[in-house]
């Protein structure tokens, strides 16, 4: 396994609710307020799916095994 590959993780250190949206930031190394922003006016286009979305990535999305 190549250490240098990037995984997706829900982070732990710049969570909201669960940390997908950080995660998310983290992975494509952006601001997670961005992600989160998009992510509000997406859910605000269609409310059910952007929640099931959310909720459907925080199961599927492994937690971090870092602390940092």
């Amino acid at each position: 396994m190549n250490h240098n590959e990037k995984k997706l993780y829900r982070s732990n250190r710049n969570r909201m609710i669960c940390g997908v949206c950080a995660g998310l930031a983290e992975y494509f190394g952006i601001d997670p307020t961005v992600v989160r922003l998009i992510w509000a006016l997406a859910t605000l286009i269609g409310v059910a799916p952007g929640v099931i979305a959310y909720l459907a990535a925080a199961v599927i999305i492994p937690q971090s095994p870092y602390n940092w």
